[in-house]
């Protein structure tokens, strides 16, 4: 399969649209639809509906390989990339909402130590968006976060030949209204919350799939989807009795005050866990940054490192 074809179907797909694929790909309408044509003549299979522009069957196994198959070409690219230029003196930090600690700003001002003509930019995003960027070369440095057990890695996508450390271990707690009937317990068995209400927000707390997963059950139904990255503002809902969240204790306790409560995780065993990702052939600024991250991590984390590996 010709990537530049398969990276178009996947636009195809995404878009619904021939015209609109066209339009954000810097190609005429005909020419995607030859790219489509020609994919589905290789294949041998029809991947789209026409009216309206919906993926078949088929289509839609092939969108379950496509994105991890785009994303190792980019991050080869990125990875070649690296290796052939010299390090560049401004650094792309990556930061998941939850990953933004204190030890960030740490780590921050210890490059501006080191390196006080440095540039450096940081972007909030959502975890996956933060681990695809470092892999296809966006990002220099990413933070991503996660629940996990004591010590543990956290699960993340096949993003290729990028390194993963820990940063940071912090208990989780349930954020609930400050008036609700659990908010006065000492602690909360993750299981028997499994039919309360529960809001919907992958990049801004941790996400029910992670909580179902933890749980063993197939609880944990959205009663609200927020689809943002301010913590605040979902602690807000959490406050005005939209849903329950699982944060980081610290996170709840920076939230609106009174109008939240945070009881603690009595089962599973569970942390919030931060990890920084990188490229193994980091140099530079950048390379200072991710050491200065680590090197202020508790003393079982800082040994800890790996390849990042298929969730």
């Amino acid at each position: 399969m010709d990537p530049h074809l398969l990276r178009t179907f996947v636009t195809v797909a995404r878009c619904g649209s021939f015209s609109e694929a066209a339009r954000e790909l810097g190609y005429t309408q005909s020419a995607v639809s030859q790219h489509i044509a020609a994919l589905e003549s290789d294949l041998g299979a029809a991947l789209l509906l026409r009216r309206p522009v919906v993926p078949t069957g088929v289509g839609e196994r092939l969108l379950e390989h496509a994105g991890p198959l785009l994303l190792r070409l980019d991050a080869a690219r990125a990875d070649i990339a690296r290796l052939t230029t010299a390090p560049a003196a401004r650094v792309v930090l990556g930061v998941a909402p939850l990953a933004v600690t204190h030890r960030l700003g740490e780590a921050l001002a210890s490059l501006r130590h080191q390196q006080p003509l440095s540039e450096v930019t940081v972007r909030v995003l959502g975890r996956e968006a933060v681990a695809r960027d470092v892999a296809a070369g966006d990002l220099d440095v990413g933070l991503v976060d996660g629940a996990a057990a004591p010590h543990d890695p956290l699960h993340l996508a096949d993003t290729g030949a990028l390194t993963a450390r820990a940063v940071d271990e912090q208990p989780p707690a349930v954020a609930l209204p400050a008036g609700h009937p659990l908010a006065g317990r000492a602690g909360l068995r993750l299981s028997d919350l499994a039919d309360a209400r529960w809001l919907d927000a992958p990049d801004a707390a941790v996400p029910l799939a992670h909580l179902r997963t933890a749980s063993g059950t197939d609880g944990f139904r959205s009663s609200l989807r927020y689809d943002g990255t301010d913590v605040r503002g979902l602690l807000s809902l959490v406050a005005a009795g939209h849903g329950l969240a699982l944060l980081p204790r610290p996170a709840i306790a920076e939230g609106p005050g009174a109008g939240v409560s945070a009881v603690s995780l009595s089962a599973p065993r569970l942390v919030h866990r931060v990890e920084v990702l990188h490229s193994t052939a980091l140099t530079g600024p950048a390379a200072l940054l991710a050491t200065a991250l680590t090197g202020a991590a508790p003393r079982q984390s800082r040994a800890e490192e790996r390849g990042v590996r298929a969730g």
